[in-house]
């Protein structure tokens, strides 16, 4: 089960630096986002295609105008949607400035996903499941972050193991790192990018980030993008994959 947000991404890649207070040709593009519902919907698309079917659920808010089309898109792509209904606010928006090197900037209206609470948890969330995979994004407001806690509690008493993508170094270090461990202890595996790592750990070598955030997680996975990514274990060891090769065109999820 993944609990997070679903947005709608506004992708803009510019034929050029900005022109403040005029014009700049662009390509724009409106698709479906958010970095829970992308990897829910990732995961779903990988079970499908193994000999057995893995069910994917996903915990999220949305507008009450996109509730039904949103229901619809995921159940049709084999993600069962524990949706719930903000009559109040719209469906998260992200836009995300695509440089020439496939790197993406990202301006954040996280919307009807700030309204996720305890309340949006079905009695029968935790049925079935046998992974939990929280996004990042959850922590950074009171509503979402007691939802995900209280994921977190659920998957204890059953002992599901909990999965944590940081999601964003900049909201992170808004908060400060230590309070967003304080709020995520318990998880036994963590997935940071680079940057992400880099702040959680205090540490500037990828040795050095894995040993220090291996001390408070079962396990821990670094992505490191065109390098590939590397995993510490609770025995220590550290592995490395190299990314296959290829040319980054966006790293939007």
């Amino acid at each position: 089960m993944f609990v997070g947000d679903v947005m709608r991404d506004v992708i803009v890649r510019p034929e050029g630096d900005l022109r403040t207070g005029s014009d700049r040709a662009a390509r724009i593009e409106l698709v479906p986002g958010g970095a829970a519902a992308s990897q829910a919907m990732w995961m779903a698309a990988s079970a499908m295609a193994g000999e057995n079917g893995i069910g994917v659920k996903l915990l999220a808010r949305v507008g009450a105008a996109d509730f039904e089309q949103l229901v619809k898109r995921f159940a049709r792509n084999n993600v069962e949607p524990l949706f719930s209904r903000d009559m109040d606010r719209q469906t998260g928006i992200l836009v995300s400035l695509v440089g020439e090197d496939g790197e993406r900037s990202f301006y954040t209206d996280r919307g009807a996903n700030l309204g996720l609470s305890v309340a949006d948890i079905p009695g029968d969330a935790m049925d079935g499941v046998v992974l939990a995979v929280l996004s990042g994004y959850s922590f950074f407001a009171p509503g979402p972050r007691s939802a995900a806690l209280r994921i977190m509690e659920l998957a204890r008493e059953k002992k599901i193991p909990v999965a944590l993508d940081p999601a964003s170094a900049g909201f992170i270090g808004d908060v400060g790192a230590r309070r967003f461990l304080d709020w995520v202890e318990g998880a036994d595996i963590l997935m940071p990018n680079s940057d992400e790592a880099r702040l959680l750990s205090g540490r500037s070598s990828v040795p050095e980030q894995l040993s220090v955030l291996g001390k408070s997680f079962g396990k821990v996975v670094l992505k490191r993008g065109r390098d590939g990514a590397c995993a510490i274990g609770d025995d220590g060891e550290i592995v490395t994959v190299r990314a296959g090769g290829g040319t980054v065109v966006d790293s939007t999820g």
